[in-house]
């Protein structure tokens, strides 16, 4: 029975997720801030992370030694600056923007790096945005801790795929579409179960040649 260990599980489309892997039968490993609060969301364990602390990441690590993990998602994120300009975006919050969306998930990759590698599908996953995409920007406006911090994922992701190649463990980033949660509001375009279940096909398909890559929830190559 594979295993997914995934952070940001406990609303939105890491929920959804969660409920369509234990679907196809796997075994879910949900890593949150407050295990005690989130209440039952199906997961078979649910361990407590903060994602911007070394020591929980290692206690963590410490806690499932050398389980493999075939899928290691890195869902959880936040989007501090939503319609600010850049003379609104405090240094503090730009900060804590990076120390979640990019240093975090790159941080659990390498805690995780050998558990991966000991499973038999050996993939990482990494929610983005296209809000990272440079190529794909366009006229849009403002969000520069958010958009920053995506397009640093990103590279940094790209960069660990090629660390890892030899291991035979692949990484992809995924832009989730504008999706109907609480980050994307009531009026994005696709629902949960559309966003989770295109990420997943793409994760359960993934090839060697396409570690490294950015992909949209529906499967094409995305800009960088």
């Amino acid at each position: 029975m594979p295993t997914l260990l995934l952070t940001g599980a406990s609303r939105g489309i890491g929920r959804e997720l969660l409920n369509q892997y234990k679907q196809d039968g796997w075994t879910v490993i949900a890593a949150c801030r407050n295990p005690d609060k989130v209440g039952d969301i199906g997961a078979d364990r649910v361990l407590p992370l903060e994602v911007t602390s070394e020591d929980s990441i290692m206690a963590l690590k410490d806690t499932l030694g050398d389980m493999p993990v075939d899928v290691l998602w890195n869902n959880a994120g936040v989007y501090l600056d939503k319609g600010m300009d850049l003379a609104g975006t405090a240094a503090d919050l730009w900060s804590e923007t990076f120390a979640v969306n990019t240093i975090a998930p790159l941080r659990i990759a390498n805690a995780f790096a050998a558990n991966v590698a000991a499973s038999k599908k050996k993939t990482m996953a990494f929610t983005s945005s296209k809000m990272g995409s440079i190529g794909d920007l366009g006229g849009s406006a403002n969000a520069y801790a958010y958009r920053s911090s995506k397009t640093a994922l990103n590279m940094a992701a790209a960069i660990l795929a090629n660390d890892l190649r030899e291991t035979g463990v692949k990484t992809v980033m995924l832009h989730p579409g504008w999706v109907r949660t609480d980050m994307g509001g009531p009026s994005a375009d696709i629902d949960t179960a559309t966003s989770a279940g295109g990420m997943k096909k793409v994760v359960d398909n993934l090839t060697d040649d396409q570690s490294g890559g950015f992909f949209n929830y529906d499967g094409k190559s995305f800009p960088w």
